[in-house]
């Protein structure tokens, strides 16, 4: 069988969510099935570390697929094209676009529908792009993946449909999480904090990730806790810095104790994790939640959020918050950093929830998602 993929955002060093996906499902299922060739559909030239085995062959198309008359350029043309010429039996999707104009049975993956829940997520261009083809996305494809029962939900409920059309398959978290000893953590924190304990942020700055409230909820911490020196670490890209973020940021009376790190590697992203008091991961909206499940291996303590699928994916291993709600916020850092028997209980919970999430099963989930959607084009 020849399985085309939709590859684009396998791009070294810059790999986000739906990137891990794609990178941890895809490294496994073509080293599980040698049987099958895959074309890795990539509108760029591909990083060799991204040709996972053999049966990989990498096609190059274009254009750079980077905003919406691109998109639409290079699904609908290029990979129509390339699909119908190299003769593909399936066409894979971890990101959710496709083509429109294709025959050829398609699994799309559908991480979440934030877009469509509120205004100001994403850049009104690529708002609008998306609230208009997402839905024919979702009514094309043979199937639809997606990565947690409330995603699941949200697409019967708001794109109407089958929920028998659309399979679960979760995400996972890396090896390279883990626990680190006392020793491993001071070194840590000596190099990314000057030393001091930290709450910990990971996550692009945008405000759907509303890291506002969490520098809001940081400052009202410090200042109920005169004397504590605990830091607040903030890693990842600056997608967005205006409006209400710039605004708490810049009235924040403990703001100089605030640590920007931009985008780091994988490994020093775990030895931070591990070394943190807490992950605070208080999201308005996720489809999953990638670095909860990642801060459960590195037995850290997980604040996150009580809406969509966070309540899902931490269980019982996280104190939930309202994120709009400073005080809330306040309130668990509070109580993680005071309260150690806390901090313990939920570390010891988080360590048996992690099992139930690792990429062998989401690889696992997707390939049997990708069989039913061939499977289904041979019933019709």
């Amino acid at each position: 069988m020849i399985i085309a993929v939709n590859t684009r955002l396998l791009l070294p060093h810059r790999l986000d969510g739906i990137g891990w996906f794609a990178c941890e499902s895809l490294r496994r299922i073509v080293k599980a099935h040698p049987e099958h060739q895959f074309l890795f559909l990539f509108d760029r030239k591909p990083d060799p570390q991204f040709i996972f085995a053999p049966n990989v062959k990498p096609i190059v198309l274009v254009p750079q697929a980077r905003h919406p008359i691109l998109w639409y350029l290079f699904f609908e043309w290029s990979v129509t094209r390339a699909l119908r010429r190299h003769h593909a039996d399936l066409f894979l999707s971890p990101d959710g676009w496709m083509s429109l104009r294709t025959d050829v049975p398609t699994l799309t993956v559908i991480h979440d529908l934030n877009f469509e829940h509120a205004v100001d997520f994403l850049r009104p261009s690529h708002q609008r792009y998306m609230s208009r083809f997402f839905p024919r996305f979702a009514s094309k494809a043979t199937r639809i993946a997606t990565v947690s029962e409330f995603s699941k939900q949200d697409i019967v409920d708001t794109y109407h449909i089958d929920s028998k059309k659309i399979d679960v398959v979760y995400d996972g978290a890396h090896d390279f999480y883990r626990p680190l000893t006392e020793e491993e953590k001071a070194e840590t924190r000596k190099h990314v904090s000057g030393g001091f304990p930290y709450f910990l942020y990971v996550g692009t700055i945008s405000r759907r990730k509303n890291l506002a409230n969490i520098l809001l909820a940081y400052d009202k911490y410090r200042m109920e806790h005169p004397g504590d020196e605990t830091r607040l670490l903030v890693v990842g890209s600056r997608y967005w810095w205006q409006d209400e973020l710039a605004q708490a940021y810049e009235g924040m009376t403990f703001k100089e104790d605030v640590i920007f790190f931009g985008h780091v590697d994988s490994d020093l992203l775990a030895r931070i994790t591990a070394a943190s008091v807490a992950l605070v991961y208080a999201s308005l909206f996720e489809g999953f939640g990638i670095p909860i499940i990642e801060a459960f291996h590195a037995e850290t303590a997980v604040i996150t959020s009580d809406v969509t699928s966070m309540p899902e994916v931490a269980g019982d291993a996280a104190l939930l918050v309202d994120p709009l709600s400073v005080d809330s916020i306040s309130a668990a850092m509070s109580s993680v950093a005071y309260d150690s028997d806390l901090r313990n209980s939920l570390i010891a919970r988080g360590r048996q929830r992690k099992d139930l999430f690792s990429w062998d099963r989401t690889a696992s989930l997707l390939w049997q998602s990708m069989m039913c959607t061939v499977g289904s084009e041979i019933e019709k």
